[in-house]
């Protein structure tokens, strides 16, 4: 087996950078115009997608091509799925509350605001978190467990995440549950299947880089700053401090797992 193509490498990260630029300024271009920067939530799961096609075609003759496909495939899958969930449940509601509060600090231009504070920023995550994605492309060794591992975990990732949107939605589309928490189906064995399976996505996608230890200690801190995100940064705890405000809630916590799923407990 041949070394890992730092050079080559070294080049795609730059060129992933662009790519995930650029879908955060055409978006924040869209949203100006529509006046909702909401929408660059949408943008999250193009920005990978992006980054992945990007890498692939960078990549041609360097790694092992059935790896380059399937890291593609699967980052694309799994950034439009999000992407269009994401967009289906915006439609005709209006700006974000967290946009709202965080565009309410703004000391001048609230648009010019969002974009260092929003756009750019997530830009440059989509780039960091990514790592993998793009480090796979150039790992020249064929498929092995490591990689069948990491499939396998993506697949249980990307289960966790639609089907437990597409429960919430059903939920959330009855009127008679309004108001109401949602504690059924995977919702009973996690209070969030959504972010565990985002969880699970990214170190799926990382154990498809750790064929060659070069690819593996870049690709580290994807699945760590992902990790860290949704378990103690912006993803569980601001959702939760949003949900402790329902009735029902604390009963809820009490029987179910705050994050890693488990058969909920016995309510008393």
């Amino acid at each position: 087996m041949s070394g890992f193509p730092w050079g080559a490498f070294a080049q795609n990260l730059a060129l992933a950078a662009v790519a995930a630029l650029a879908v955060m300024l055409v978006t924040f271009a869209v949203a100006v115009r529509k006046g909702l920067h909401r929408i660059v939530d949408v943008a999250w799961g193009i920005g990978f997608t992006a980054v992945a096609l990007v890498s692939f075609l960078a990549s041609a003759g360097e790694g092992d091509e059935a790896r380059r496909v399937l890291v593609t495939v699967l980052t694309s899958v799994w950034g439009l799925r999000l992407a269009a969930h994401i967009a289906r449940r915006g439609r005709g509601h209006g700006e974000d509350p967290r946009y709202d509060a965080l565009l309410a600090k703004a000391p001048g231009s609230r648009d010019l605001y969002a974009l260092r504070m929003v756009y750019l920023l997530q830009g440059a995550l989509v780039w960091l978190v990514s790592l993998p994605v793009q480090a796979a492309q150039y790992v020249p060794g064929p498929l092995t467990a490591f990689a069948w591992a990491g499939t396998a975990l993506w697949a249980l990732g990307l289960f966790f995440e639609a089907v437990g949107d597409a429960q919430l939605a059903r939920f959330k589309a009855d009127p008679a549950h309004r108001g109401r928490v949602m504690d059924r189906g995977l919702w009973s064995w996690t209070r969030h299947p959504n972010y565990f399976g985002d969880f699970c996505v990214w170190w799926g996608l990382f154990l498809l880089a750790c064929d060659s230890p070069g690819s593996a200690a870049v690709a580290l801190v994807s699945p760590l700053v992902m990790s860290y995100l949704l378990i103690k940064g912006s993803g569980k705890p601001m959702l939760e401090r949003h949900m402790a405000q329902r009735p029902g809630f604390a009963e809820y916590a009490a029987r179910t797992s705050g994050f890693f799923p488990r058969p909920p407990k016995r309510r008393g």
